[in-house]
């Protein structure tokens, strides 16, 4: 499976229909909305709830006074957060580019997409699926859930409502978390559940918990009492043993993520000298797919694609 991240976030402004629309029509089977609350408990689609990097916020004087420093799963995070905000004031807002000095040519989107909601981008696969004549599952993360529970915002009731409203299957849906207890939260919706899985540290939620313990045999094996996918950053894959062992737990393995600039490239495919230029990013999915790999998470979907293709 080739996953747009966020989209096609490599080629648009990241959770626009423009960037989901790309993508699909590149190639990609799935497409990923993070999903973040409003004040009225509406699931918006944005990668974390501070918005400044994504949005026109902080140009906008009639929000000002929403600035704010909160403390998000152990953080102080300054900005604007979307729990402050209705949906219709989030309506408001227009996205951009959160990498413009890496991806400056995507700038040329910016304030032309508003903020979607979880249900919008539903709605966006189906469209697209109809038009390309093949499903294209969405594949929502819950982020930061124990910090949205802890604001009486909890994310798993909006989207469990939603996977039933939408009658979203198997082939439709796969939900993700970082947090184990907000993936077993959903262990009865019928889609496939996806853990992922950091580099460092652990999942917030089970503080005595590493992600180096979920990833030995014993660890793995937990996970397939409740997940069906891990998604481990792709450095986790190298010189281990962790893709046979999560797929001898009877696990999919679906590493995260890849772009094509040189400053996201291990050492042996960057090209040239710009950080910011393209490498050898066919050579690094052909590295992974000869290595098996269920699916991979991808900025860049449509490269993905024709790397997939040979």
């Amino acid at each position: 499976m080739v996953i747009g991240h966020r989209g096609a976030a490599g080629w648009r402004p990241e959770h626009t229909a423009a960037s989901y629309t790309y993508a699909v029509q590149t190639g990609a089977d799935w497409i990923e909305p993070d999903l973040v609350p409003t004040k009225d408990h509406v699931l918006v689609v944005r990668h974390e709830n501070e918005i400044s990097q994504t949005t026109d916020v902080a140009r906008r004087p009639e929000f000002a006074g929403r600035r704010t420093t909160k403390t998000v799963d152990g953080r102080s995070v300054t900005g604007w957060f979307t729990e402050d905000f209705t949906l219709a004031e989030l309506k408001t807002l227009r996205a951009v580019e959160r990498l413009p000095q890496v991806r400056n040519r995507n700038t040329v989107f910016d304030g032309r997409e508003e903020v979607m909601t979880f249900q919008e981008v539903v709605d966006l696969a189906r469209k697209l699926s109809k038009a390309h004549g093949r499903t294209i599952a969405v594949f929502p993360e819950t982020k930061h859930p124990t910090y949205f529970r802890s604001i009486g915002l909890p994310l798993e009731p909006r989207l469990a409502s939603a996977i039933r409203r939408n009658r979203l299957g198997r082939r439709e849906c796969v939900v993700q978390s970082f947090e184990p207890t907000s993936l077993q939260r959903m262990t009865g919706l019928g889609v496939p559940l996806w853990q992922a899985l950091g580099t460092t540290g652990g999942p917030y939620d089970l503080p005595a918990t590493t992600y180096r313990e979920m990833t030995t045999p014993n660890g793995l094996a937990d996970i397939a009492q409740y997940a069906d996918w891990i998604g481990p950053d792709k450095s986790s894959l190298v010189g281990t043993s962790l893709l046979a062992d999560a797929h001898a737990a009877g696990l999919r393995v679906g590493p995260y993520t890849f772009r094509a600039e040189n400053q996201f490239l291990p050492a042996e495919f960057r090209r040239g000298t710009g950080s910011t230029d393209f490498g050898d990013a066919f050579a690094e999915y052909a590295l992974y797919y000869r290595m098996g790999v269920d699916a991979v998470v991808s900025d860049f979907p449509d490269l993905a694609v024709m790397a997939r293709r040979g």
